[in-house]
């Protein structure tokens, strides 16, 4: 299994004291910064955020409880459903929940 890390940029909210401390202590999580003025090393994150926007701007929501619903059916969808080629076609359930070998093996059958 996979551990969790949080891939952040180096604004201030992310290089303080008091998140790394409870990213650490309190998550056991480790942090990694993208490298200074290198947005490419953001490209996952700011991939995601660009799909789950178009999902988003494209329906009109009327009231917070379906804009709620539709984020987090798009996170079910995209985490547990939807096949990342960066992933070998796998998700990334499959991939944090470690049943990648598994999967790749049972497809060369």
């Amino acid at each position: 299994k996979a551990k969790p890390k949080l891939l952040s940029d180096n604004g201030p909210c992310y290089v303080s004291n008091e998140l790394k401390t409870y990213m650490k202590e309190d998550l056991k999580m480790k942090q990694v910064h993208g490298r200074p003025m290198h947005p490419k090393t953001q490209g996952k994150i700011e991939r995601y955020h660009r799909t789950m926007k178009n999902v988003v701007k494209l329906n009109h929501f009327y009231h917070p409880e379906e804009l709620v619903e539709a984020l987090e059916k798009f996170v079910n969808n995209y985490n547990n459903r939807r096949y990342h080629e960066s992933l070998n076609n796998l998700t990334p359930a499959d991939v944090y929940f470690g049943r990648s070998e598994k999967i790749i093996e049972k497809r060369k059958r």
